[in-house]
């Protein structure tokens, strides 16, 4: 048996099934957009930059069952971005987490001298998946086939989306209809359409959205949309495809996908 004979030291993150969701740094730059009214003046004083500000919001928003951040367009001061009542009351609930975790911490300080388990156990709370789009929704219909299921899903604005599952994974995942999973879709498997393209296409998924950010990258460039709902979904597509499709910043754009790309996950 190894002693650490080690302080043991933390801060708190706050998960939705294996994706990261709220920890302190996120809380603060809740704090700030409140206090502040504007993503811009909220990045500023915590010391990031504007786009790595809205990639955790985006982060958040995604797999949060409710709104967290929303932007205001028009106005005397031209717009701005707020938080919801819901988001007020979450870093209300982090606080009072945050308390208890840190008496929790001193506590443990105590007790950990193996360090095979507490290894063991950090190795667990370290997982994360590799799929680019997360997002939380509620089952709303199963269809029972032979061999597949047919899952839809809800998501926030009531965007929705399907997914196909094997009968031994429905029972394995316990799911029924009104039960909150996460649905995992890599981006690479989502293939952009302008909305006028005039074609009838076989993907069971098809959602609107606007394209809001476009990264270049070495091969391949990420299209990132925003759903009706707030929701955002990301693309990889190649620069000969971004190119063919013309696609800007501001338009609308179809993003497909087979209800077989659609991986659902729920809490262990």
């Amino acid at each position: 048996m190894t002693k650490l004979g080690a302080q043991v030291e933390g801060r708190i993150w706050i998960n939705r099934s294996t994706k990261d969701f709220v920890g302190q740094g996120r809380i603060e730059l809740l704090e700030k957009i409140d206090e502040l009214g504007s993503i811009t003046k909220a990045a500023k004083a915590m010391g990031m930059s504007y786009k790595a500000a809205w990639d955790a919001i985006d982060t958040m928003n995604n797999v949060s069952p409710h709104l967290l951040v929303i932007r205001l367009t028009g106005g005397k001061g031209g717009g701005g971005t707020q938080l919801t009542e819901y988001a007020r009351k979450l870093v209300t609930l982090f606080k009072n987490i945050e308390k208890e975790h840190q008496r929790f911490l001193k506590r443990l300080s105590k007790q950990v001298e193996d360090f095979e388990n507490f290894f063991q156990i950090m190795r667990v709370i370290s997982m994360q998946t590799s799929a680019r789009n997360q997002f939380f929704g509620v089952i709303r219909n199963i269809k029972i086939g032979i061999v597949n299921s047919e899952i839809e899903i809800t998501l926030k604005g009531n965007d929705k989306l399907v997914a196909t599952l094997t009968a031994d994974s429905l029972t394995e995942l316990s799911l029924e209809e009104g039960s909150e999973v996460y649905a995992l879709i890599k981006a690479p498997e989502i293939f952009l359409l302008r909305t006028d393209c005039g074609l009838h296409i076989s993907a069971r998924n098809c959602l609107l959205g606007t394209v809001r950010e476009i990264r270049h990258g070495t091969v391949n460039a990420e299209v990132t949309l925003e759903l009706a709902g707030g929701t955002v979904l990301k693309a990889v597509i190649t620069h000969a495809a971004l190119m063919d499709l013309g696609i800007q910043i501001g338009e609308s754009l179809l993003a497909a996908f087979k209800a077989s790309s659609v991986m659902l996950a729920v809490p262990a």
